[in-house]
């Protein structure tokens, strides 16, 4: 089964969760790469603020932080409300420069990278972390300029992300380097992608109140359409007239969904009947429901578009939301679709994940929780890694 973005929520409790890029899955193998990987942060951004690290996640079921040199410590003295936490901040590279730290094995969460001000975490008493969010209404971190990447390391190797799942604030791009050489990038916006991304969110009447800027002048961020309608500048029923006719659409037409791309046969036929959609598998039983999702449910690929870690019900789920967030249900006949000109051509569609794709070197972005549907996401993985690394990217 291939690994995915959403498979640590479920060690979620309300703030706590540290999502990761991908499962951790258990290997039989041999163990593969160091037990202390290098990675690497090379600061071309062109900004002159200080920079500051941390590596935050999960290791052997608890939450904690990492050293510059790879030790890893679980949060203590949380309170309710829940407390400052300790500052565990990692000094970044200056403009031109590179810093080397290590990520120990065992280990899935984020590092996040900060201009200027120190990033503000907090524990709650259950030892959980608080991590910034800044749209959510008086959140300490809404001011600072930040972002982060999303991995897991463990014994069968790394995999690590840019992620704008959540917000596009920071240009940066990954790699990683394998035993025989080789070295991948992803997520590299192209030559003034930054400001491309901004001005089209800006030109749009729905989507330029995503767009969160310093009184200083300062782009900060822009937010993702469901973060967006949480704090009340984004439509919350923005995708409700798609919604309806993707669901329609299959009420007197069949929807085939092959969720597994190694697994031809593995067929789901989909009909509506109201506001359910009704699966079945190849021998005609019937195999999952889904009522109609509302808009906050496609944003999040929660709620109605829930995906268990299962073989059956999450692959069916993953591949609907994909399809309404690309807005090519109601379109196909088959889903998931693997032919990029065939997204965000109905309307109403998610333009933010439409412009951060078109602005990506390769394609690649992760601009909602199961961009990697289809192989979309900017996500880099070796089986034997013997470095990684994190580039900041000109903000232009």
């Amino acid at each position: 089964m291939r690994p995915h973005r959403k498979t640590l929520l479920a060690l979620a409790v309300a703030a706590v969760a540290i999502p990761a890029a991908v499962a951790v899955i258990p290997s039989a193998q041999a163990a593969a790469g160091p037990d202390l990987l290098p990675l690497t942060v090379t600061n071309n951004s062109g900004r002159g603020e200080a920079t500051h690290l941390y590596v935050l996640g999960v290791n052997g079921g608890k939450l904690g932080y990492v050293t510059e040199a790879g030790t890893f410590t679980p949060w203590t003295g949380g309170a309710n409300p829940p407390a400052p936490a300790p500052d565990v901040s990692i000094d970044g590279p200056a403009d031109g420069a590179s810093k080397t730290i290590s990520v120990p094995k065992g280990i899935s969460g984020r590092m996040y990278m900060a201009f200027g001000d120190k990033l503000d975490f907090r524990i709650s008493q259950d030892g959980g972390l608080v991590q910034p969010a800044p749209w959510a209404a008086g959140d300490p971190n809404s001011e600072i300029l930040f972002d982060w990447s999303e991995f897991t390391y463990n014994d069968s190797g790394i995999w690590l992300n840019s992620s704008q799942v959540d917000m596009f604030a920071v240009p940066h791009a990954v790699s990683v380097t394998g035993s025989d050489g080789q070295t991948a990038v992803t997520g590299e916006l192209r030559p003034g992608g930054r400001t491309a991304v901004i001005n089209a969110m800006k030109a749009d009447t729905s989507f330029g109140g995503l767009v969160q800027t310093r009184d200083d002048g300062t782009v900060l961020r822009v937010l993702a359409p469901g973060k967006g309608a949480d704090r009340g500048s984004f439509d919350p029923d923005y995708l409700a007239p798609y919604i309806d006719r993707a669901w329609a659409a299959y009420t007197g037409a069949e929807l085939t969904v092959r969720p597994f791309a190694d697994q031809p046969g593995q067929v789901f036929k989909g009909r509506t009947a109201g506001d359910v959609m009704t699966f079945t598998d190849a021998t005609g039983a019937q195999a999952a429901t889904f009522t109609k999702p509302t808009t906050a449910h496609v944003w999040g690929c929660d709620g109605n578009l829930g995906a268990p870690n299962d073989l059956v019900v999450g692959p069916i789920a993953r591949s609907l939301c994909a399809a309404l967030q690309r807005t090519t249900l109601g379109t196909q006949a088959v889903e998931p679709s693997t032919d990029a000109s065939t997204f965000y051509r109905n309307e109403p569609t998610n333009l933010y994940a439409k412009v951060i794709h078109e602005q990506m070197v390769d394609g690649k972005a992760y601009a909602f929780a199961f961009d990697d549907v289809a192989n979309q996401e900017s996500l880099v993985h070796s089986g034997d890694p013997t470095a990684i690394g994190i580039t900041l990217t000109p903000f232009e």
